[in-house]
């Protein structure tokens, strides 16, 4: 069943690049390993968690010291307080001729929302599809948490949560079912009364039994964004998580968003939203044509800007960040 549903959002992904696909995360691979084993190899730092084992085993939990598929040895405590959760060098994806991202570098903190912004074709999706491994960049050193992204594909995807710009479940599921297939995905067991809880949580307790496109837009989100941390990752890539919502909703899913945060996670998300972008993120980068140009606290980059003749141009009254993106960027529609 999850092999019918193909990710509806990304740039240009060609054939033979990907594995299978559940339209999440974890569940896309690259090789034989079965993933309750690449999710207990390599756990979310600081989050316990209990997953199934193998069939016919005993549910066990996840021991960070563990060696993932591949034989990478995985650091201590010690070591991953010194460490990035996400550390992206040099990375460069080209479609044929086009060079969508060029040697884009950048790093995530643990329990850092990092934000990163671009127009349109400024290279964001094709940047997040190289890391969720929906694409093979050209060239390029992906390292989650220390772990070599690109060599030990299955256990990275097991340990990140994907939330897609668009995203379509099993139309003949219920939410409940959803939940209940996706934590089997992860070998995570969750009893009925967990379900319960799961829903009750995000608002939806009543809504179980309605199938995914019978809710609201907001809703959606909730679950997608439930599901995509159903496995409790380190890392949460968040594809404009908000695009489309009511300012309630919006309000709702930033909260979301930081209690992840506030539970040991870190994020990772695009935006075209600059109210969203300084509301939201510790951190943020600004991409366009392939390249980062700027990265710092939203403040910080007004304050770096506010004097650049582009922004100043842009600006009416007091500099904003979008004054600042819009200066460093353009004022150019892009398609």
């Amino acid at each position: 069943m999850a092999d019918t549903l193909r990710p509806a959002c990304h740039e240009s992904v060609a054939d033979g690049e990907i594995g299978t696909w559940d339209g999440r995360s974890a569940t896309t691979r690259t090789d034989d390993a079965p993933l309750g084993a690449a999710v207990r190899a390599w756990p979310p730092s600081g989050r316990p968690a209990t997953v199934a084992g193998e069939p016919g085993g005993s549910p066990q939990a996840f021991d960070r010291r563990t060696p993932a598929p591949g034989g990478t040895a995985l650091m201590s405590d010690q070591e991953r307080a010194h460490r990035s959760i996400l550390e992206v060098s040099h990375l460069c994806v080209h479609y044929g001729s086009k060079k969508a991202v060029d040697d884009v570098s950048f790093a995530i903190d643990h329990g850092e929302i990092f934000g990163l912004l671009g127009p349109n074709g400024a290279g964001k999706t094709s940047t997040l599809s190289a890391i969720e491994g929906l694409v093979t960049p050209q060239s390029g050193t992906l390292l989650l948490d220390g772990m070599d992204m690109r060599r030990d594909r299955a256990a990275a995807k097991a340990n990140m949560g994907v939330q897609l710009q668009s995203t379509s479940f099993q139309p003949e599921l219920t939410i409940d079912q959803l939940i209940r297939l996706y934590a089997e995905l992860y070998n995570v067991r969750l009893s009925a009364g967990e379900v319960r809880e799961a829903l009750r949580a995000i608002g939806l307790e009543s809504e179980s039994g309605k199938l995914f496109e019978q809710l609201s837009g907001g809703q959606k989100q909730r679950v997608s964004l439930f599901i995509a941390n159903i496995h409790r990752p380190p890392l949460l890539l968040l594809d404009e998580p908000t695009s489309g919502l009511d300012p309630q909703s919006r309000r709702q899913l930033w909260d979301t968003i930081e209690q992840n945060r506030r539970g040991g996670g870190s994020i990772l998300l695009t935006t075209h939203s600059m109210e969203e972008a300084q509301a939201v993120c510790d951190r943020v980068a600004i991409i366009d044509h392939g390249k980062i140009i700027t990265i710092d606290t939203p403040q910080g980059l007004i304050e770096k800007h506010a004097q650049d003749p582009r922004v100043r141009h842009v600006a009416r009254g007091t500099v904003t960040l979008e004054d600042v993106f819009i200066g460093l960027t353009g004022s150019a529609v892009r398609e």
